[in-house]
């Protein structure tokens, strides 16, 4: 097994780093905040000013040391600035993602024991705020009022920076990040200083991060993966930050930062895929790329559209990502790096090096991270990024934890010579078929997914006499077209059960109607597919589906 040593002397805390960056580039830019449509820039004396001075706010309402303080926003400066406001006050950061309901708010105020709630860009505040108990106190970003509750511009205009370096220890609670809940109710996973210290520092060494490099942040931020690469990373390599500012100005954005590191779910990817297909069919695009000279010039084209013709690390995170999407984007000369790990290491574990891309793999380890299979299959891993306990759930927290201190991934995978990892299915995701045979889905649907047609897709078989596949079309897909859909999907159905052993094979594959999200509970907040929803959802028309003629069936 390979094994990459860690960077182990000086490991410095995010309150370390601003401090830093306070006094050895003061006016350098940090964020890039766009409203309105217009760029406002905000430098580390400026940063540093506001975080002091909301600190101070902070200590002045007098919660006890180690508060839990709660941030309910779409990414944006604000976000970071009251995550480091909280830190410097003594206090204990709860992130919740933006697009969650009333009742999983309410929850993880609850049991988080949140004393105060930052609140700012957001979808559907009137449904959040449902979900936040009368009289509980709220701190609104800028440019985001809200009714019966503070305002930071005010906050920070009637409080003095907080002076001086706080200090907060490694081994003192940084913050509680709550699951996005895939197979069961979301825990809140408690992470020390050291976890953010400790990757950070090890990520900017590994991808030689430095101040020159660009980060656009807009997967949301309360995701570890997020915090770690568009918070932590940047603060440690004194790069610059973009926000998107909306849903629409998405494409606008990512163009004009240009960012030098990326990272896109592959849910994103796929829509990126589909997006440039309408434009360029498959057919002339394959064409353009095999011509000598052209190929290069139609490739940069697509990644300036994209807004990734800069970046120099581009990931792929959060949830599997299928083999052939990764060649697709190769051909345009859009190298992912397939990612590997959980909240309960701080995303810090597996990511394919740039130069060393193995498709099918989620690269080597990142510095520090050791990993061993279980006599199960089951993917094992340790290092210093991991979290303490799964907040007022000690029952979890030991089962989590092997004898050796090594987290159970519940992913089951192996190892190659030279340290690659390969995810082959999630052990909980496992099901038997009325054959008495298991199955493993995420194989399946990986190779399934690679039909164009396809933005989402589960495969349940549990007691059934063969799996089937219910997939969601992408967004746009022309249903007068159900004669060619069919067909490309039947050729899918056909190519994949040639790889699969008899009792794997797909019987059918289904197209429901309704798309998947978060908001109506088939998704977790980063675009994962709860199976057990799905299962639960269709499980009285599945028989009858099973039941019709033919291969390919549209509800």
């Amino acid at each position: 097994m390979i094994f990459f040593p860690a960077v182990e002397e000086n490991i410095k805390t995010p309150l370390d780093m601003l401090y830093q960056w306070e006094e050895i580039n003061p006016e350098g830019v940090f964020f890039r905040q766009p409203i309105a449509g217009q760029w406002h820039e905000f430098t580390w004396r400026q940063v540093g000013d506001q975080v002091r001075r909301m600190a101070t706010a902070l200590i002045a309402r007098d919660y006890p040391q180690g508060s839990h303080i709660a941030i309910i926003s779409k990414n944006c400066a604000h976000w970071v600035m009251a995550d480091l406001a909280i830190w410097m006050a003594g206090h204990v950061s709860v992130p919740m993602y933006p697009n969650l309901n009333r009742e999983s708010v309410g929850k993880i105020l609850d049991h988080s024991d949140a004393k105060l709630v930052f609140v700012g860009k957001l979808d559907d505040w009137k449904e959040i705020q449902k979900g936040i108990p009368q009289e509980f106190p709220i701190i609104a970003f800028p440019y985001e009022p809200r009714e019966n509750s503070a305002s930071w511009d005010e906050l920070i205009g009637a409080h003095e920076p907080l002076q001086g370096k706080v200090v907060r220890k490694l081994d003192e609670m940084a913050t509680i990040i709550y699951t996005s809940g895939t197979t069961g109710e979301p825990k809140g996973v408690v992470h020390n200083f050291i976890s953010p210290s400790y990757s950070a520092t090890n990520v900017v060494k590994e991808f030689k991060i430095t101040k020159d490099d660009t980060f656009f942040s807009y997967l949301p931020l309360a995701h570890v993966a997020e915090r770690l690469l568009c918070e932590t990373t940047p603060l440690y390599a004194g790069s610059k930050i973009s926000f998107a500012e909306s849903l629409s100005t998405f494409p606008d954005n990512v163009q004009e930062t240009s960012p030098t590191i990326f990272l896109a779910v592959p849910r994103l990817w796929t829509k990126f895929k589909q997006k440039i297909l309408v434009q360029v069919p498959q057919q002339k695009m394959s064409l353009l790329l095999n011509i000598p000279f052209l190929n290069k010039i139609v490739a940069k084209k697509i990644r300036t559209k994209l807004g990734i013709q800069n970046s120099r690390v581009i990931g792929s995170g959060a949830a599997a990502i299928s083999d052939s999407l990764l060649r697709w984007f190769q051909k345009l000369g859009v190298n992912i790096s397939d990612c590997y790990a959980m909240t309960e290491n701080y995303a810090y574990s597996y990511v394919a090096r740039p130069q060393a891309i193995r498709i099918g793999c989620s690269g080597q380890p990142l510095p520090g991270v050791d990993v061993k299979i279980s006599d199960e299959g089951e993917v094992l891993i340790k290092c210093k990024a991991d979290f303490v306990e799964y907040y007022k759930n000690p029952e979890e927290t030991a089962k989590t934890f092997d004898k050796e201190g090594y987290i159970k991934t519940g992913d089951q995978g192996h190892l190659d010579d030279r340290g690659y990892l390969k995810i082959t299915g999630r052990i909980k995701d496992l099901f038997k078929t009325s054959k008495g045979k298991y199955v493993a889905p995420s194989p399946i649907e990986k190779k399934i997914s690679s039909n164009p047609y396809i933005e989402q897709i589960c495969v349940v078989g549990d007691g059934m006499p063969s799996p089937i596949a219910l997939v969601v079309l992408g967004e746009g897909t022309d249903l007068s077209k159900k004669d060619e859909i069919s067909t490309s999907l039947e050729e899918s159905r056909v190519r994949t059960n040639e790889t699969l052993d008899g009792h794997e094979k797909v019987q059918k594959i289904i197209i429901v109607r309704e798309t998947w999200s978060p908001e109506n509970g088939f998704l977790t907040p980063t675009m994962k597919v709860k199976r057990p929803v799905v299962e639960k959802s269709y499980g009285t028309k599945i028989e009858a589906w099973t039941n019709e003629s033919g291969n390919i069936i549209f509800e």
